[in-house]
C-alpha cells in the first residue's frame, strides 16, 4: 500500500493549506500553529484544522507524537486503535490519540452538513505529521 507524508510547515508569506485527494476524500487541512516548545528541546507543538465536506473522510494514518483533537462543528466519527470503539465526537467535544497508535476512522459523521476538527499534535521538531497507509 503506498504511504503518504504530510509535514507541516508555514511559508514566509502566509500558511501553507494542503488538499490531498488520496488521503482526504471532501477534506481541507489547514495548518494554523506551529512552534518550538523551549521547556521541552527537540520537540514542536503543531496545530491544523480539518475542515469535512458533508461525508468526508481521512484514509487510514498515524500521527508522529500525541494528538488533542476538538470538534469546533459539526460531528466526527473517530476510531483509533488505542482508544476502542467508533465513537461521534459532536461539537464541543475532544478525544486523544496516543503516540504510536493508529487513526483507523475519521470522518464526518453527516452526509449533509460540514465538520470540523482542532488537531494540536506535540511531536519531534522536523517529524512527518501524519502517514497514510501501512
Amino acid at each position: 500500500m503506498k504511504t503518504t507524508f504530510i509535514t507541516v510547515g508555514f511559508l514566509a508569506f502566509g500558511m501553507l493549506t494542503l488538499t490531498l485527494s488520496a488521503a482526504y476524500a471532501g477534506a481541507q487541512v489547514k495548518p494554523v500553529f506551529s512552534d518550538k516548545l523551549p521547556n521541552l528541546p527537540g520537540q514542536r507543538l503543531m496545530a491544523i484544522v480539518v475542515n469535512y465536506a458533508p461525508g468526508g473522510k481521512s484514509s487510514e494514518h498515524r500521527h508522529a507524537g500525541s494528538v488533542f483533537a476538538y470538534v469546533p462543528s459539526g460531528e466526527i466519527r473517530s476510531q483509533n486503535s488505542a482508544t476502542g470503539p467508533a465513537r461521534v465526537y459532536k461539537a464541543g467535544d475532544s478525544f486523544f490519540e496516543p503516540a504510536g497508535s493508529t487513526h483507523l476512522i475519521s470522518e464526518n459523521a453527516s452526509a449533509s452538513e460540514p465538520a470540523s476538527l482542532l488537531a494540536v499534535f506535540v511531536a519531534e521538531d522536523g517529524a512527518h505529521l501524519t502517514t497514510f497507509g501501512k
